[in-house]
């Protein structure tokens, strides 16, 4: 088997494990149909590399080895990135902040860079805190982080699902 066996192997090994790791995440987020279908698909990469490495009876070599692996491994990688962007998820960010002015005015600049917040009142072990819960896109959390600074604490969580509120408008 020459290189261009070997980039075979691996391209498609990147491609079966990067459909896995978006099927595991459509799984996840209750997409069960869609991910049904990429398993399919995953699967028939995956034995029709199998058949062509081990089909002639023979054993595996270690550039085969290899690219095997490093299709693997590039595969979680690409799936990763694959499933930010297909999946645009939403995340719910609780930010629990000291009950002062500052906040309020910290909270006013969220609002006013497009994102709502619902201002809730906790009781800390200090005190009162308010707890600001902002729901955006995954995308959206470098941004928020910025305007909160160091002040306060943060949560992240991932949304299943969503609907009605107010959601910043993309491009503004």
């Amino acid at each position: 088997m020459g290189w261009l066996g070997l980039l075979l192997i691996f391209s498609a090994r990147i491609a079966d494990v990067s459909l896995g790791t978006v099927r595991i995440l459509f799984l996840v987020r209750g997409r069960r149909r869609l991910a049904a279908c990429i398993g399919f698909l995953e699967v028939m990469i995956y034995m029709s590399v199998l058949g062509y490495i081990l089909g002639g009876g023979g054993t595996l070599t270690f550039p085969q080895l290899i690219a095997y692996a490093a299709g693997y491994g590039s595969g979680n990688f690409i799936g990763s990135l694959l499933e930010e962007k297909l999946l645009n998820a939403f995340v719910t960010l609780d930010i629990i902040l000291e009950r002062n002015q500052e906040t309020m005015t910290l909270i006013d600049r969220i609002r006013a860079e497009g994102f709502g917040a619902t201002v809730l009142i906790g009781h800390g072990k200090d005190g009162l805190r308010l707890v600001a819960k902002v729901i955006c896109h995954r995308s959206d959390i470098a941004p928020i982080s910025k305007i909160i600074g160091d002040q306060g604490f943060v949560c992240i969580s991932d949304v299943k699902g969503c609907w009605g509120g107010y959601f910043k408008v993309k491009g503004k």
